[in-house]
């Protein structure tokens, strides 16, 4: 069955992306097109590129977490220059035209104050533009735009998906837990997990952004939970990641596992989705 993926943010939740990747692979389904938000937009860009999940798992594996990130400027408190030689051994020159597949990746322009879909020129500096997460990323600038994390105002795109591929249902991989259990998300822990960070952990400049970012954090669940409402995709894939921070070094092997895990869970809801398919062909043959 042709499938349109909205793959949505969460930070170091991401590699859960590319085991519901794999596990819907598995499954027989077919993703014909594929939008994403953040973390979300680099599996995304990864899959598109034509790498198989298990491909882009073994890769990430294998990535020292304490070298993603680095002091930032002004703008920002980190750096990315790790992140970016890790995308890049996927996608360092191509642009969307090169993708096996329709793709789209989602930002925001901090100064128009408006979504921006990202579907032209070089794939990596959209990757970059989609996780700049306000204050802790820097914006990317693009062309006379400065673009923050997609996620401020669309953190699952499932309009974008839907567009990309308008005769497809659309399947929603959300990373952010169900609003039942909110109240079990572990404090942020990026001044403790990233060792560039741990010798302010104490000050209070410290003490409030990580107040901040768990605000948030909050906020952008919240607007997740009534965009699905509104945007109403044919099927919910959630891994369950409630114990796992947007910036926690993460075994990438088990959460990518616990991606596989949703979508074994989802499978009722995925059958179905195929039987319903099945009868409106039949309706109309």
């Amino acid at each position: 069955m042709e499938i349109s993926l909205a793959l949505g943010g969460g930070g170091s939740r991401g590699s859960a992306h590319l085991g519901v990747l794999r596990a819907l692979e598995g499954e027989g389904f077919k993703i014909k097109a594929v939008a994403g938000t953040s973390a979300g937009g680099m599996a995304a860009s990864i899959y598109a590129a034509g790498y198989k999940p298990q491909e882009a798992i073994d890769i990430f594996s294998q990535v020292d977490q304490n070298e993603l990130f680095s002091f930032g400027n002004g703008r920002a408190l980190l750096g990315v220059k790790g992140i970016v030689k890790a995308m890049a051994r996927f996608i360092e020159e191509e642009t969307f035209q090169d993708l096996i597949m329709p793709c789209a990746l989602t930002a925001v322009d901090i100064k128009e104050m408006r979504e921006v879909v990202l579907q032209e020129g070089r794939v990596l500096d959209a990757v970059m533009a989609t996780i700049a997460i306000p204050g802790v990323f820097p914006p990317k600038k693009w062309g006379e735009r400065f673009l923050v994390d997609g996620g401020v105002l669309d953190p699952v795109p499932v309009q974008i998906a839907r567009s990309l591929a308008p005769d497809l249902p659309v399947v929603a991989v959300v990373l952010s837990p169900h609003p039942e259990k909110w109240k079990e998300i572990s404090a942020p822990e990026i001044f403790s997990e990233t060792p560039i960070l741990k010798p302010i952990k104490r000050m209070r400049v410290a003490q409030a952004f990580d107040i901040f970012t768990r605000s948030v954090e909050l906020m952008t669940h919240e607007l997740s939970e009534k965009q699905l409402e509104l945007e109403k995709p044919d099927v919910i894939i959630r891994p369950d990641l409630v114990d796992v921070g947007i910036l926690d070094k993460v075994n990438v092997i088990e959460i990518a596992a616990r991606g596989d895990l949703a979508v074994e869970k989802a499978l009722p809801e995925l059958e179905a989705l195929k039987k319903k398919k099945k009868g409106i062909r039949r309706f109309f043959t």
